[in-house]
């Protein structure tokens, strides 16, 4: 089997406004901010609405709110689905046209649950038809992600792939930020009941607006010639791609990646989803504070992402990582005190913090995960690395930490359960390979060697 030489093949680096590196950013981020805006708005309406609206009275609000948070979980549940599904079509037809699909399918999907009428309208059938659209919300989100950041990553210099590619992760604050803003304003301006009988519709109607204006943008930009160069070896050479290539031949990169994913997914859920129950719940805070305070964090957060992809261009993928887990573990243990206080700076002060320890670990993992595996079976590595570790770690988070709460009257246990969280995450850290500044046509060439390797032990 020929495989050429690599280094012949490798496009001469180019600076990326002449690349045009700066439009494939801003077409990855449109979608990610139109996808994740959706998604998180599900997870703010769960806490504020969905438990009165969706499902019977239980008697108390935080049963209602459970309920609501376990519907959730079916997006999680999805989304590992989605990326393989989107991952194994995306290596094989491109990133481009498999983000264009995802953002229309997300989009539809939450426009019909503001549509959705409520459990005193049509009895079960509200939360069986808000199950059914999470779950396809779900489905989409799971392809999205792997395809917005491969796009930046695949078209980025090796040496600043870190700063580059953390961008699309910014775009999920700045989605998260535009949800909360919405709710925000319609929960400030309208009347409680007003905002609970229609407002909250509103807020998932918009999405139809915002959709059209993310697939407009991506319509504009193509996949990155390194794909291209990959994809017709694939043809060419019968080369392997999708899942099972992935397990078979990088096995340690997907568990490596499923570990560092955990902690990280734990404790955003904690900050941005479950300090809403906290403060509702237990600090009795009111709704529209809540909101507020999360908007300045979300701005905050979507600001710090791309600083912390500089960091891990300049010191390295791993201890930046590392120094993301290791806070991240102690910060339970300060924050619910911090809440408990009821004064509105020192609570934003600890949703922000937990922000920061987050960012740490977020704005890294596109450019850690895209340098582990190889282009023809990339979106696929990163898809199923990324989002499987959802079901058990994002998706029960807000859950579990809820259930906690409930049982023992106390934050202790929810900050013992991060840190277990965060521990677990510092051993995948621990087995993990630095590849800062390592070419993407370097990684394929290492695979092309590993293929050709296999083959000829076969033929023995």
């Amino acid at each position: 089997m020929s495989v050429g030489n690599p280094a012949a093949r490798r496009p001469a680096q180019t600076d990326p406004e002449s690349s045009g590196l700066k439009k494939v950013v801003a077409a990855s981020m449109a979608g990610t901010v139109v996808e994740w805006y959706e998604f998180f708005l599900y997870a703010s309406a769960a806490t504020l609405v969905f438990g009165k609206v969706f499902f019977p009275n239980s008697g108390t609000e935080l049963d209602g709110i459970i309920a609501a948070f376990l519907t959730y979980a079916v997006g999680f549940v999805a989304r590992p689905i989605g990326g393989i599904v989107f991952g194994h079509f995306g290596d094989k037809f491109g990133r481009k046209q498999l983000l264009q699909l995802s953002i229309i399918l997300v989009g539809v999907s939450t426009f019909l649950m503001g549509c959705l009428p409520t459990f005193a309208q049509i009895g079960y059938w509200a939360p069986a038809l808000l199950v059914f659209l999470r779950f396809a919300q779900g489905f989409a989100v799971g392809g999205e992600w792997g395809g917005a950041v491969l796009l930046v990553a695949e078209h980025s210099p090796s040496k600043s792939r870190g700063f580059w590619s953390s961008w699309p992760q910014s775009a999920v604050p700045l989605g998260n930020l535009l949800a909360t803003g919405v709710l925000f304003t319609l929960s400030s301006t309208l009347a409680p009941a007003e905002f609970l009988g229609w407002g909250w519709r509103v807020a998932f109607w918009l999405s139809a607006v915002i959709v059209l204006v993310g697939y407009y943008i991506r319509t504009k930009v193509s996949d990155a010639p390194i794909f291209l160069e990959a994809q017709k070896e694939v043809t060419l050479e019968k080369k392997g791609y999708g899942v099972a290539e992935v397990f078979r031949r990088y096995p340690r990169g997907v568990f490596t990646a499923m570990g560092l994913r955990f902690a990280e997914n734990i404790l955003y859920y904690l900050v941005v989803t479950f300090s809403i129950t906290y403060l509702k719940v237990i600090v009795q805070t009111d709704t529209s504070r809540i909101l507020l305070l999360l908007l300045v964090a979300h701005f905050i957060h979507f600001c710090a992402v791309p600083l912390v992809g500089r960091l891990s261009d300049a010191f390295g993928r791993k201890p930046v990582y590392a120094a993301g887990a290791i806070l991240g573990g102690t910060w339970g243990f300060f924050a619910f005190p911090m809440m408990d206080t009821g004064n509105d700076l020192i609570i934003l002060a600890a949703i922000t913090i937990g922000l920061m320890f987050h960012a740490l670990m977020y704005a890294g993992q596109p450019s850690i995960m895209a340098e582990m595996f190889p282009t023809r079976m990339r979106y696929s590595g990163v898809s199923l690395g990324y989002q499987v570790t959802s079901i058990v770690a994002g998706s029960m988070a807000p859950i579990i930490a809820a259930s906690l709460l409930g049982q023992f009257k106390s934050s202790v246990p929810v900050a013992l359960y991060l840190l277990g969280a965060c521990i677990v995450t510092l051993v995948a850290v621990y087995f993990l390979k630095e590849t800062k500044g390592i070419s993407l046509h370097d990684v394929d060439a290492a695979d092309a060697r590993g293929t050709a390797d296999l083959l000829a032990a076969a033929k023995r």
